[in-house]
């Protein structure tokens, strides 16, 4: 039973792990909870204790954001994707898995050859002039190294880490075990949809394990951003790019956590501000494929205020109905329209928001956007007002779709950059003339023309499979495979309503029948006699009276409820 819980025996060790580590770091009421106390007993685990009178006395967040990182790359990663889920946990959860980080040792390179070797098809001395063998940084994932073409180009190698996805698999499975019996034994968490998290979190971790794919992102965006003429993005080079390894040119510039440095270079803080709020709203709001992680450590500033973005390793990804949706959020939001916030909001919300009393929520979301009516934009923090706004949907239990938590978290790191170059930096001063421009490009004759082009397209399609269609109808009609499925609100209601009214009248026609049954006794001379009438006929009044009494009673329960 406990194997079929929580999936094969080759999980059982990292199973058994995961729980040594959450007991250890004061979370044994989780593990109790999900029945992890008996997976310890059963592989006779043993548990280390040095520390334990100082881990208990942390508060829950710390705790957790500890044993996140202990228990490695999967679970960082996916307390750092929580960490933008205002919708989902609280400002002090949320404060402190920001400050999540893999503290992991670089893999020695005698380690990494023989994989190296297979994916570049050659030495690394062989395939590069030069090839630094000790890294440039180490994460959780993959580590990186500086080296030198042969045709002088600096490049750096990012290679991922041995056995990696062996354990990430692992821990994937385990956290599917973990949604899955948490949906089924904590019903207050079935309108977060731990299981669709779940899935989503490892389509991301799977997309950020394929080097390849974090280049091809890259390349993406490049191509989206070159018209405006001062972002830049790394050159891929392919032909030594593999799944497991890519090799891109190396940005030498000024680290993003470097603002003194830009102060002594002369560049304009303010320019560098506004431009990188262009980049990443274009890429949000234009193309719907954004940097999901544009903290100070994944951008470069270069000369002629020119800036770089490395590490396209997660990114966001939204359909062009999502991207109107957020045009009118954010249009909401800074123009003070609190009634189109909420439709957005509810509409993203999806049917999570059935069982929510939709007029208060509405009315919260209301309050919270008239609140700033009459405020300058100078004065608006458009990133703290995604916050406060999801944070109303959480107190309503609903939870927002995984790539719009992405965008808000994109956002919250872009003002909190452009307010460390420029404190007189603005989101919502910078946001709204490129929202009203990408509103005013929707309506313009092109846009509508090809709007209505495709439509007319998809109509022309459903026009030319109709006939297929009805054919396959009638066919399934002549066979009696057709089924009809009928659901209508309320209608155990109405059933017990009708059941009501039904005992009613038989009590009623009950009734009826005794006053006559009676009333006949009655005439009837001999027989018992009781208070000196037939004692059949007075029993039978009696009967009837008691009937009547709540007959009447039933109906007047009815009325009062029906008020």
């Amino acid at each position: 039973m406990l194997i079929e819980t929580f999936g094969s025996v080759r999980d059982l060790g990292r199973l058994a792990e995961i729980a040594a580590v959450l007991i250890r770091h004061g979370l044994g009421d989780a593990v109790r909870r999900f029945g992890l106390a008996d997976v310890l007993e059963k592989a006779g685990h043993r548990l280390h204790w040095d520390h334990a009178a100082d881990l208990a006395r942390l508060p829950p967040p710390v705790q957790l954001r500890r044993a996140l990182e202990e228990l490695g790359p999967t679970f960082v990663k996916l307390g750092q994707i929580l960490a933008g889920r205002a919708d989902l946990l609280g400002p002090e959860w949320i404060a402190e898995l920001s400050h999540l980080h893999s503290r992991v040792p670089a893999v020695p390179l005698a380690e990494l050859r023989a994989q190296l070797a297979e994916d570049l098809g050659g030495e690394p001395a062989e395939v590069f002039a030069r090839f630094d063998e000790e890294p440039l940084a180490a994460a959780s994932i993959a580590q990186v190294h500086t080296a030198q073409l042969h045709d002088g180009s600096e490049v750096i190698v990012k290679i991922r880490r041995p056995g990696i996805t062996a354990v990430i698999e692992a821990d994937l499975r385990l956290l599917a075990r973990f949604a899955e019996k948490a949906e089924a034994e904590i019903p207050a968490l079935a309108p977060y949809r731990p299981q669709q998290l779940v899935r989503e979190f490892g389509r991301s971790l799977r997309r950020e394990l394929d080097l390849a794919s974090e280049c091809r992102s890259a390349e993406r965006i490049a191509a989206n951003l070159a018209p405006l003429g001062f972002v830049v993005v790394p050159k891929v080079h392919w032909p030594l790019t593999k799944t497991r390894v890519n090799v891109q040119s190396r940005i030498l510039g000024i680290p993003g956590e470097q603002l003194d440095e830009l102060d002594r270079q002369g560049m304009d803080r303010r320019l560098l501000a506004q431009r990188g709020a262009r980049a990443v709203l274009k890429m949000i709001v234009e193309d719907g494929l954004f940097h999901a992680d544009p903290h100070p450590g994944n951008v470069f500033y270069l000369p002629e205020h020119r800036i770089a973005f490395i590490d396209f390793g997660m990114v966001g990804r939204l359909s062009q109905r999502r991207r109107e949706d957020l045009l009118n959020l954010l249009l909401g939001l800074v123009q003070h329209r609190p009634q189109q916030v909420a439709d957005v909001l509810l509409d993203w919300a999806g049917s999570g928001a059935d069982g929510v009393n939709l007029s208060q929520l509405e009315a919260e979301i209301e309050d919270f956007v008239d609140q700033y009516h009459g405020t300058p934009l100078a004065d608006l923090s458009l990133g703290g007002m995604l916050m406060d706004v999801t944070a109303i949907l959480r107190e309503h239990r609903l939870a927002l779709p995984s790539e719009l938590a992405l965008l808000i978290k994109a956002f919250i790191s872009l003002e909190s950059m452009g307010r460390g170059l420029d404190p007189a930096f603005h989101m919502a001063g910078e946001a709204l003339p490129i929202l009203q421009e990408v509103l005013r490009a929707r309506y313009r004759p092109r846009a509508l023309a090809q709007r209505g082009r495709h439509t007319l397209q998809r109509l022309l399609q459903v026009g030319e499979q109709l006939p297929h269609d009805l054919s396959q109808l009638l066919r399934s009609a002549r066979r009696g495979r057709i089924q009809v499925g009928i659901e209508i609100s309320h209608l155990q209601h109405v059933g017990d309503q009708i059941d009501r009214a039904a005992s009613r009248l038989s009590v009623a026609l009950v009734i009826a029948a005794l006053i006559i049954g009676s009333s006949i006794v009655m005439t009837v001379d001999g027989g018992p006699q009781l208070l000196g009438l037939p004692a059949f006929g007075l029993l039978g009044y009696l009967g009837a009276a008691v009937g009547a009494v709540w007959l009447l009673r039933s109906i007047a329960r009815a009325r009062r409820h029906l008020d």
